[in-house]
Formats: structure tokens, C-alpha cells, sequence
């Protein structure tokens, strides 16, 4: 406890700036000396110097008098206290600048960051959990809201913001280690929405979502993020929302509470004989089919009678379009539907961005889909492609095989190379 602070008294930064004495709580009004008291509370227990101050209460160009007017405002911030009971030495002039002592007790921030500590010491998850949720309990809205300080909202407030996304995160992630998907949903679909650009948010929603059993629900939530990082920001997802993209994709566990992954059959396992090791796993089953796979109707019975048709030699189709519009969906289920055509195998190869671009470029070595002039009846679906010369070595040559490939860029070379049918 601070010296010349009472028990009963709290200050608050972690919403409006407030003052309490236990039995009623009074936010400060938009002034100087409740900004002066703002730069103070934001350093608790530090030395604040006086030209820290007077930025934050007049910008970058304070008033030839600002140090006098600041020891003025400092003795008003005292005047004040004392209608609390708070004594007249609470704020101390120390050289170069002023200090009021704080402590968990006294100040909402101290009492958060000493509840931080404590979750890191936590050796129980349940434990840990439990001062994480107290920790965050204690934000009642924007740090110092109704503090007029362009240097405070510029300079301080950010990183207050980052402790307590570190704060959630750590949250979340212990939830669902406990297996609490279905108890964190509401909260994370909240927060997510708050902050659509926080792509670890999203990566808890939609693992929640699928370890419930919501593969749907899973894979929409993705779309929403993903067109919102394509739409405001220009960019694509992250390496770890595409990878929770494909495991969801393929049905693959999660956790305790995740959904089955679906048995791949003998033909899709395992690598080819002889088959060394590279970026990806060449025998990668086929991803399931969405259990409420709706439209596409007449692109998928025209993908489906393009890839099963008699002819003489390997047959290419690609599904073109933009980012988010469901190019991997329409591939698993139309991959799914004519699986039995191809005996000898079906792979699932995710290819990616090329060098340059976000995230590890994928150049798939040769895959057991090509025979000579034998008859091999295999499917690979090659996603997200975006160069031809990413994907020649996996390019299936036998007869009776096929390709399909989705991609952003309409791929014109494999049409005038290989006779590609395109889909956009």
C-alpha cells in the first residue's frame, strides 16, 4: 500500500478514470489535473518526470509556464484526495519529477499486472485460468476514456492494449487445454468480432467451434477472418489459420473433444515406395466432405463428369477464383464424390504461396500418379497453386488419372500446355 493511501481507496484506469472510497465511486472529469494524475497512475510507482507530465497534459509544446501551472495542479489533485481521506503526502515531489506510490490494493493496472505474475507462477491450469479471468475482470472498457492526452493515447495506452491481448490469449489457450470449447465460445466469438484483425482470436473460435463438433460453423468463421484480412488489409491468413483451415478440411482430431477423423482408405496412406521425406506428407488423405455442403450444384456435376469420363490420357481441371470463395470446399466434396473412380489412390497435396509471399512456399516432389504409358487410375488435388511451375513434378502423365487443381490465377498455361479445363 502507498503511503498516504487508505485501504478503502482504489483508483481506476483500466475504463474511466475514477476514484473510490469503498462505498461510492466517482469518475474525474476531462481536465488537466485528472490527466496530470492519468500520467502518474500509468507508471504506478515510478518517478514521473516533470517534462513527461507536461507533455501529456499540453502535447509536445507546453507553455512557457507549464512547471509552475503543474505544481498548481498538483496541489488541486491533492485538495481533492483529502475529501477522500487520502493524506496530503500521497503524491511525492521527488527530484525531476513526482511519484504516487500505488499497489494492488490502491490501483486496478497494479492489481492486474500482480495477477498476471501469479497466473505465470501457476502450476494448475485451473489455477492459472482462474487469475487470468480476475486479471481481466478488472477492464471495465478503454483504458483512461475520458482523459484528454493525445501523448497518453498515443504513447501509453497502446501497450496497456497489448498486455491485456497477451492476457486473453493465455486465457483462451488454457481453456481449451481444459477442454472448456463449448464454455468459451460466447467470449471468443465477442472478442474475435472486437478485433478482427487479431488472427489468434479467430484461431481459437474456429478450433472451439470444430472441437464441438461445428465443422461448418468452423470453416465459415475462417471465410469471415480470411475476407476480412483480404478486404481492409491486403493480406491472407497466417501460416496457423491455414494449417487449422486444412485440419478441419481433412477431419482430423484436435483434441479430446474434436470430431473423428474419417478412416482414409489403404490406397490414400502412406507414402510411395522408396519415397524419401520432403515438406509434405505425399500419401496426405483426401480432406472430408462437409456434412452441409449446399450449391455449387452444377459446378460440381460438371467437375464430376470432367473427371470421370473415358479418355485416353491424364485429365486436368482448375477451380479458379478468389481468395475466401470456397475453392478448397468445392474441391473436397467434388474429390469425395468421384473417390471410387480412382482406386489406386487419391492425395491431397496443399501447395501454397510462392518465395516472397506470406507463409513457406510447397513445391510437391513427384507423387505416384505417373506411369509411363500404363494405366494408373489415381486423383491429386493440388491446392491453392499458384505458379504452374510449382506443380509440374506432380502433374499426373498416366492414363486414367487426373488433377484437380484450385487456384487464385486462372493457371492459362496448363490449358494451352495440357489441355486443363478451367472453372472459375
Amino acid at each position: 500500500m502507498g503511503a498516504g493511501l487508505c485501504a478503502a481507496v482504489r483508483f481506476s484506469v483500466l475504463g474511466l478514470m475514477s476514484i473510490s472510497d469503498g462505498e461510492s465511486t466517482v469518475a474525474l472529469p476531462p481536465s488537466k489535473p485528472t490527466t496530470l494524475l492519468a500520467a502518474m497512475l500509468l507508471r504506478p510507482g515510478a518517478v514521473v518526470s516533470t517534462e513527461f507530465l507536461q507533455r501529456a497534459v499540453w502535447g509536445e509544446a507546453p507553455p512557457a509556464t507549464a512547471k509552475a501551472t503543474l505544481h498548481t495542479y498538483v496541489m488541486r489533485l491533492r485538495r481533492l484526495f483529502a475529501k477522500f481521506g487520502i493524506s496530503n503526502d500521497a503524491i511525492e515531489t521527488m527530484p525531476g519529477g513526482y511519484r504516487l506510490p500505488v499497489s494492488g490494493d490502491t490501483l486496478d493496472l497494479a492489481r492486474f499486472r500482480e495477477l498476471l505474475r501469479a497466473s505465470e507462477r501457476a502450476e494448475d491450469p485451473e489455477d492459472e485460468s482462474r487469475l487470468l479471468g480476475e486479471a481481466l475482470a478488472l477492464w471495465e472498457g478503454p483504458p483512461i476514456s475520458n482523459v484528454q492526452s493525445e501523448v497518453l493515447h498515443r504513447d501509453e495506452v497502446p501497450a496497456l492494449r497489448e498486455e491485456w491481448l497477451r492476457a486473453a490469449e493465455r486465457r483462451f489457450d488454457v481453456e481449451l487445454s481444459l477442454g472448456r470449447c463449448r464454455q468459451a465460445l460466447p467470449e471468443l466469438r465477442s472478442v474475435a468480432r472486437a478485433h478482427p484483425g487479431h488472427e489468434r482470436f479467430w484461431e481459437r473460435l474456429i478450433e472451439a467451434l470444430y472441437r464441438t463438433g461445428r465443422q461448418s460453423d468452423a470453416l465459415a468463421e475462417y471465410r469471415t477472418v480470411k475476407e476480412y484480412l483480404s478486404t481492409e488489409l491486403g493480406v491472407d491468413p497466417g501460416p496457423s489459420l491455414r494449417k487449422l483451415e486444412m485440419t478441419i478440411l481433412r477431419g482430423e482430431s484436435m483434441g479430446a473433444d474434436a470430431p473423428a477423423a474419417p478412416a482414409a482408405p489403404e490406397t490414400a496412406r502412406g507414402p510411395a515406395p522408396g519415397a524419401g521425406p520432403g515438406p509434405y506428407d505425399p500419401g496426405l488423405a483426401l480432406p472430408a466432405d462437409l456434412p452441409d455442403f449446399t450449391g455449387r450444384e452444377r459446378e460440381s456435376a460438371e467437375l464430376v463428369e470432367r473427371l470421370t469420363a473415358d479418355r485416353g490420357g491424364p485429365v486436368l481441371a482448375v477451380v479458379s477464383g478468389p481468395p475466401g470463395i470456397g475453392k478448397t470446399a468445392l474441391a473436397a466434396h467434388v474429390a469425395q464424390q468421384v473417390r471410387d473412380a480412382f482406386p489406386d489412390g487419391q492425395y491431397f497435396v496443399p501447395v501454397g504461396p510462392e518465395d516472397g509471399e506470406a507463409g513457406e512456399p510447397n513445391t510437391p516432389k513427384p507423387l505416384p500418379v505417373a506411369d509411363g504409358d500404363g494405366e494408373r487410375r489415381t486423383l491429386v488435388v493440388l491446392d491453392d497453386v499458384r505458379t504452374v511451375e510449382q506443380i509440374q513434378a506432380a502433374l499426373p502423365t498416366a492414363k486414367g488419372s487426373a488433377a484437380l487443381i484450385t487456384s487464385r490465377m486462372s493457371l492459362a498455361g496448363l490449358a494451352a500446355s495440357r489441355g486443363a479445363s478451367v472453372y472459375r
